[in-house]
């Protein structure tokens, strides 16, 4: 009786330690995630509030998507590629989504040479280019068209590349921010990352357009800052 009690109370110790171990790896997996978040959030902070050189604001307060890629690496010698985790939140009834997250990689031919780290932001301006970050793979120039985005506080007049470019991409690298015509880009929703913050199935498109999902408070940071960002212009015109 004395050796079934100890094995039983083994038994129970080893059930708990074991869900223990998988709670806090499930912990330490969101923990990365929240970190992209974030990462992305301070990105585009630091873009925005750069005197003059942000992202327009009328250009954000129209996009219908906003993806960023914070240190996206570059590396190569005549021939290179590019590889890096990103963060994407869209426009809905409720504000903006709950954040999605995707790859960014695809090689790219010139005259470089070394590694650089970069940050990338992605405006999608309109439902075409919606519906290509909502696929499961695109390309950039290829299954959407992009532009080089303007740069600073307002456009202005209309420009073409506003007007006609499913998507308008920007960079900063070394401390200058750019619009960049980035073509040959490709990029795919990060299985990994999604299933760990929403569970298995769960797809971009459920994330960022349908509101299937509640996210959870840890990986906010990057809605909550496109938000206070798109929204700036309005009151500060009221």
């Amino acid at each position: 009786m004395f050796r079934r009690s100890i094995l039983v109370m083994a038994a129970a110790i080893s059930v708990v330690l074991t869900a223990a171990a998988a709670q806090d790896k499930a912990g330490k997996k969101l923990e990365d995630e929240a970190e992209q978040s974030a990462k992305a959030a301070k990105v585009l902070r630091e873009i925005m509030d750069t005197p003059d050189k942000g992202i327009p604001e009328d250009l954000l307060a129209r996009a219908e998507c906003v993806a960023t890629f914070p240190s996206v690496i570059k590396a190569g010698f005549i021939v290179g590629g590019r590889g890096g985790r990103g963060v994407a939140s869209c426009r809905t009834s409720a504000g903006w989504s709950a954040p999605a997250y995707f790859n960014l990689g695809g090689g790219s031919i010139g005259l470089q040479i070394g590694a650089e780290a970069t940050d990338f932001v992605l405006l999608f301006m309109n439902r075409d280019g919606l519906d290509s970050l909502l696929s499961n793979k695109f390309t950039l120039g290829a299954d959407a068209s992009v532009a080089a985005g303007p740069v600073g506080r307002q456009t202005g007049a209309e420009t073409d590349a506003a007007m006609k470019a499913q998507i308008l991409s920007y960079s900063r690298s070394r401390g200058l921010f750019a619009g960049l015509e980035l073509k040959g880009v490709v990029i795919t929703p990060d299985k990994g990352d999604m299933r760990d913050v929403y569970g298995e199935g769960i797809t971009a498109k459920e994330v960022l357009k349908e509101n299937k999902v509640a996210a959870p408070e840890s990986v906010r940071e990057y809605p909550q800052t496109l938000s206070n960002y798109s929204t700036r212009k309005a009151k500060a015109e009221k």
